[in-house]
């Protein structure tokens, strides 16, 4: 295999589908997942939404660790700015000791979710002011047990210590949160599937690969469609677009529907504006997707890729993985 293939489920709830019926997809993809050799299962965190159904990571991570053998299974991610990082340490640590060498830590910048939301889950913080890039050192500092001396916490350590530390990952779509992952030797994540600024992506690629510490790794997430030829994957993908809010904060949302954006701007005092934007997807037969995963390769130096198949019936979704796999199968290793 040329790089790593991953996949991120977001656990899509149907219409006419219930809670149950999506995380049995979602099961269902990850014992697939394992079976055709992808290298990670992420799950990933959304609240107050009826057509997403993981508000919880950790609890369905762990559920996905119990049905599978040998698949890294991970956040994609943990919205950090919402909780205490000593806790995360602690929820990951236990899986990491519940399974060792199979978890990944996953973790997001972003709300995940709506202003009301944000304010249900903060409601009870004591540090509001602090800042993301000091929780995200603190969580790295509780995983690998290294607090340093002069840390007001110094001494505290998460427990259980597992035999074998969760990977972690810093998930984003821009070149600040490169930059501060590169600072930090935390692999980073590029979630093209959401920004699909291409001059955004190929900076960030850059910025994070002249600045990274040690063995840390730049991944990209991106859309990915493949059907039997290229119309095929063509017609599987409909009305998939991104709906960027630019706040006059300076704050920048993306939501997948014109509902969500109302629901979000009607939450808020603040002036703001709204671009519609076809999402970027890699589409088409495996011959054809291939070649433009192998050039993206090439010109941001991919260690990883993480699949996001944007196609809402379930078959159809596992076909497209299927597929995928077989496009890289018969192309020898670097």
């Amino acid at each position: 295999m040329v790089f790593k293939l991953s996949i991120l489920d977001q656990s899509p709830i149907r219409h006419n589908e219930t809670a149950f019926e999506a995380f049995q997809n979602t099961i269902k993809l990850a014992k697939k997942a394992e079976e055709l050799g992808y290298d990670r299962f992420w799950v990933s965190e959304h609240h107050h939404s009826d057509e997403l159904g993981g508000s919880a990571p950790e609890i369905l991570i762990s559920y996905l660790l119990a049905e599978t053998k040998s698949i890294r299974i991970g956040s994609g991610g943990v919205m950090l700015q919402h909780y205490s990082p000593y806790k995360v340490a602690e929820q990951f640590n236990v899986l990491a000791s519940l399974s060792p060498g199979r978890v990944d830590l996953g973790v997001g910048k972003g709300p995940g979710g709506l202003p009301l939301s944000t304010r249900a889950l903060q409601i009870d913080r004591l540090t509001a002011s602090e800042e993301f890039s000091e929780k995200l050192l603190d969580l790295k500092s509780f995983i690998q047990n290294d607090l340093p001396s002069e840390h007001k916490l110094f001494g505290l350590h998460a427990t259980p210590i597992p035999p074998e530390q969760p990977e972690i990952f810093l998930l984003g779509a821009s070149v600040e949160s490169a930059e501060l992952a590169a600072k930090l030797g935390i692999s980073y994540v590029f979630a093209q599937f959401i920004n699909s600024d291409e001059n955004v992506l190929a900076e960030s690629a850059r910025t994070f690969h002249s600045r990274k510490l040690g063995e840390s790794k730049f991944i990209v997430a991106l859309s990915i469609v493949v059907g039997q030829t290229d119309e095929e994957a063509e017609e599987l993908v409909t009305d998939y677009t991104n709906i960027k809010i630019k706040l006059a904060s300076g704050k920048r949302v993306t939501v997948k529907t014109i509902e969500q954006a109302e629901q979000f701007i009607s939450e808020l005092n603040e002036e703001y504006t709204i671009e519609i934007k076809e999402a970027h997807v890699i589409k088409g037969s495996k011959e054809t997707v291939r070649s433009k995963l192998l050039q993206l390769k090439e010109e941001l130096q991919l260690d990883e890729i993480i699949v996001v198949t944007p196609v809402e019936k379930f078959e159809k979704k596992l076909q497209s993985y299927i597929l995928l796999k077989e496009a890289f199968e018969k192309i020898p290793a670097e």
